[in-house]
């Protein structure tokens, strides 16, 4: 039978990976479906891999209807069997409602990969709407880590070297890397990173932690003790 699912994790565990390869394997059978993104690293339009992989797709935005577009291509005798929606938390609650009716009116398999929670640790609409309505919901398996190397749970968002938690809610970035060198040489305005619940609660990110390091005042079993700032 025809499902709606939400694959879901922090950033950089896969989904998009995920994603890709679930058209390859499903187009390989003799599918046919259609690919959705929102906001991608790559460009509108498109549904991108860290990894390096990308596809063409359809890009979502607010006054898209998911219900109208597939019908009026099938109408028009296009064949669809399933679509991949990429960065569903940025999809609108009625988005969400349009892509159950599919599976439920139409029998289509709808595949959905986004994050669940925000930087400030809060749900997406987007997200709470395919919780409250998929199948299934599925974490991936593939675990980002913390820089500490704990499990991830939680995005945080960094402007200019700093963790906020105020904010809008769509900011576009990607997870940044630690260049180890220097005080944050080449640092992206905006970037995000993923933590595990300690270190984001106590607004720990991989540049505050080699800053601690680096002070002659914080002893090495100190780096977890650092205040959180006041709002």
């Amino acid at each position: 039978m025809a499902e709606l699912v939400f694959f879901t994790g922090t950033m950089d565990c896969g989904k998009s990976t995920l994603a890709l390869q679930m058209d390859h394997n499903h187009a390989a059978r003799g599918r046919a479906g259609l690919i959705f993104s929102k906001h991608d690293r790559a460009g509108q339009a498109m549904l991108s891999s860290r990894l390096g992989l990308a596809r063409v797709g359809i890009e979502v935005t607010d006054d898209l209807d998911f219900w109208d577009l597939v019908t009026e291509q099938a109408t028009n005798g296009r064949r669809i069997d399933y679509l991949i929606c990429d960065e569903a938390q940025f999809y609108t609650p009625v988005q969400v409602e349009q892509l159950a009716r599919l599976v439920d009116e139409m029998g289509l398999d709808v595949f959905t990969f986004g994050i669940t929670a925000d930087f400030r640790a809060q749900l997406f609409p987007g997200s709470r709407r395919l919780i409250e309505l998929a199948d299934r919901t599925e974490v991936l398996q593939v675990e980002a880590l913390c820089w500490c190397g704990k499990t991830a749970t939680h995005n945080a968002r960094v402007v200019n070297g700093v963790m906020v938690v105020e904010g809008d809610q769509v900011v576009v970035g990607d997870v940044g890397e630690a260049d180890g060198e220097g005080e944050l040489p080449g640092l992206p305005e905006v970037e995000y990173e993923v933590l595990c619940r300690r270190h984001y609660m106590r607004r720990m990110t991989s540049h505050a932690a080699r800053a601690a390091a680096l002070s002659p005042e914080v002893l090495p079993f100190d780096l977890d003790l650092c205040p959180v700032p006041q709002r």
